[in-house]
């Protein structure tokens, strides 16, 4: 079976191990003349460690690139994409791990028996996105009506909402291109990404005739 590594946007050495918590949230109470009871909560969020072996000399990019992905999502505060994709010996996809994330924070250590290289433990948190809406209660003047009301604030209407770009993707093309024609440096490429995980599974294969959000 072969593996493939996705972090940031880039492709990662493969990891020698995955190891994922599903963080529950269930609540044991006590109750009077019942004994213990398990109260049922949505599941928290799925934390990950990932431990990467990086070569100084031998891998496709120096050390440096990688940190450098990491420290740039954590100063800049970004959510990414991990995805971890399983192979047959056939070339047969078999399942993925595919998780929008937060960096939370990676352990760096060089030891004299592997040289010159590095190896870090990365620790990631699945992140859900979120918003608010605006609750607003009004109390009748009349004393008679002693019921309050409460209005939600309407959803702005969808002809309202602001249209996202779109590029269609040529022959030749790339992420790092594109970015580099909407952003003007190609570094940005991660932006594109993030927003179109939905139809690029790796950064860095994308193909004619796709048509991307450009957010």
């Amino acid at each position: 079976m072969s593996y493939s590594c996705y972090l940031g946007g880039v492709e990662w050495p493969t990891p020698e191990k995955l190891l994922l918590k599903i963080k529950g949230k269930n609540k044991t109470l006590v109750l009077l003349n019942e004994g213990e009871v398990n109260f049922l909560r949505a599941p928290g969020l799925t934390e990950l460690v990932v431990p990467f072996d990086l070569p100084m000399l031998t891998g496709a990019y120096s050390p440096d690139r990688y940190l450098g992905i990491l420290e740039n999502l954590k100063a800049n505060r970004e959510t990414t994409q991990f995805i971890l994709v399983r192979a047959s010996p056939s070339g047969r996809s078999l399942f993925d791990t595919n998780m929008k994330v937060s960096v939370e924070d990676y352990t760096i250590t060089e030891e004299g028996k592997n040289g010159l290289d590095v190896s870090i433990d990365v620790n990631l948190k699945q992140w859900r996105d979120y918003g608010t809406k605006t609750v607003t209660v009004e109390t009748p003047q009349d004393q008679a009506e002693s019921t309050p009301t409460v209005t939600v604030e309407k959803e702005r209407d969808e002809s309202t909402a602001p249209t996202a770009k779109t590029y269609t993707v040529k022959a030749g093309d790339s992420l790092w291109a594109i970015a580099a024609k909407y952003y003007g440096s190609g570094a940005e490429y991660s932006k594109i990404y993030n927003a179109n995980t939905d139809k690029v599974s790796n950064p860095n294969l994308i193909y004619p005739g796709q048509v991307l959000t450009i957010p």
